[in-house]
């Protein structure tokens, strides 16, 4: 019989053991930090705070918080890698570079034990989500200079037979699939869906002419959205397991379970905070905040205190599956939410809404704009080409369900025909800001 978990020992154990382990890993990386790094010393210094001031894992809040544009300004100030690296470029034996979506791009390096234990924690999300040895799997994720390209590594390590597609054409992508039959793929939520429904068109039947039973989602909010996984699941007649991963950490650090209730994050490799976006302090159990991680484990470039820009909630509860690390619900990110009458609005509240509408294709837009020195916004939706909602009747439905999801409805609602919202291959932009300045 197949084992359950990837590493027993560590996924299950008890949250006394790991934050034991979390606070003797920590010391050590403040340590290293400290002590290599030409930018630690300084921010540690200025603060008035040293590694022996780590005696407990709420300690770290004692230390300086760092964020992307200080992590750019440190690779600029010491090219190629910045001052924030601990060890020779001699030890560095990959990096991956940031997507530059928030300026210009920051190269996140690995030593040779970093790579090898981030692609062994991708084996340990990809057995998490099903996979396992007698699978075949399709990576068709962006391999130039993307930290999830290597991921593909992960799954081979863990025996399944892996096909690197990365970023073929839509037409080439869904010839391997019908050539090899594989029977896992990862890719983004929106891909995903084009991805069927361009099958659909070509009159290839996902569900019985392609094998694929695990879609595993990454990129964006979607896969841990109710109705996006399930009208997913649906076209394919497969499972969506989310993950969630980011470039100055590593790859995926955190995914889904068989019981989809919440992503478990790899806390024996990061310490999460989860803080008030304005006051820094800790907030509770299952209320929004956003996430800080520190790393535990990385010897190329510790990261103290990272300002990930990912707004989450948390629980620390045992989940149903047996894992005892903390579970992360995606919420969106910092630099796509908005403020209008007083309510913080993300895309991927809108997007529950949308997908659990049958007369709607699912696909939104959202443009802010300002409207008498306030923000308001407007909703673009497509109507199913065989939906008989009148389009006055779907426009009020969809405003009426918008407003209670959110507690504050938008400026207006547009219906557009099936087809006419731009279909993503990677990311989908799903938000536009049209006030001056495009403040959020």
């Amino acid at each position: 019989m197949s084992k359950k978990y990837w590493n027993e020992a560590i996924e299950t154990i008890s949250r006394e053991e790991l934050e034991i382990y979390q606070l003797e890993k920590l010391k050590e990386q403040i340590t290293l930090a400290y002590e290599n790094s030409p930018y630690y010393k300084k921010s540690f210094d200025e603060r008035g705070v040293k590694p022996e001031d780590i005696k407990s894992l709420a300690d770290i809040q004692k230390f300086p918080i760092l964020t992307k544009q200080i992590v750019r300004e440190r690779q600029d100030a010491l090219p190629i890698l910045g001052d924030l690296v601990t060890v020779p470029e001699e030890k560095v034996v990959f990096i991956s570079s940031s997507s530059g979506s928030t300026g210009v791009p920051t190269a996140s390096p690995f030593s040779k034990r970093d790579f090898d234990e981030f692609q062994d924690v991708q084996s340990r999300l990809f057995w998490e989500a099903g996979m396992r040895p007698s699978d075949r799997y399709v990576h068709a994720l962006n391999f130039s200079l993307f930290v999830g390209g290597p991921d593909v590594i992960g799954a081979q390590n863990l025996g399944a037979l892996c096909i690197w597609a990365g970023t073929l054409p839509t037409d080439r992508l869904l010839f391997i699939l019908q050539q090899y039959q594989p029977t896992a793929i990862w890719t983004t939520p929106s891909y995903a869906w084009y991805l069927g429904e361009t099958a659909k068109q070509k009159g290839i039947d996902v569900a019985k002419d392609l094998a694929i039973k695990t879609i595993i989602v990454a990129g964006e909010p979607g896969g841990s959205i109710p109705a996006t996984r399930k009208a997913i699941e649906e076209l394919w007649d497969a499972e969506v397991y989310d993950f969630y991963g980011i470039s100055d950490i590593f790859g995926a650090c955190a995914g889904a379970c068989e019981y989809h209730a919440g992503l478990h994050i790899a806390e024996d490799h990061m310490l999460v905070e989860v803080v008030d976006e304005k006051t820094g302090l800790p907030v509770k159990e299952g209320e929004r905040g956003e996430m800080l991680l520190t790393t535990l484990r990385k010897e190329a470039r510790p990261m103290i205190r990272f300002k990930t820009g990912d707004i989450v909630t948390y629980t620390n509860e045992r989940c149903e599956c047996g894992r005892t690390h903390k579970r992360i619900e995606i919420i969106g990110r910092t630099d796509d939410m908005f403020i209008s009458g007083g309510v913080n609005v993300f895309p991927s509240d809108i997007e529950h809404v949308t997908r659990k509408i049958d007369a709607l294709t699912g696909e939104y837009r959202v443009t802010i704009i300002k409207d008498n020195h306030m923000t308001k916004f407007n909703v673009e939706v497509e109507k199913r080409a065989d939906a008989i909602t009148s389009n006055e009747d779907l426009k009020a439905l969809v405003t009426h369900e918008i407003k209670v999801q959110l507690g504050v409805k938008p400026k207006d609602v547009i219906i557009l025909e099936d087809g006419e919202l731009p279909r993503a291959t990677h990311k989908a932009k799903r938000l536009i800001d049209l006030r001056e300045g495009g403040e959020a």
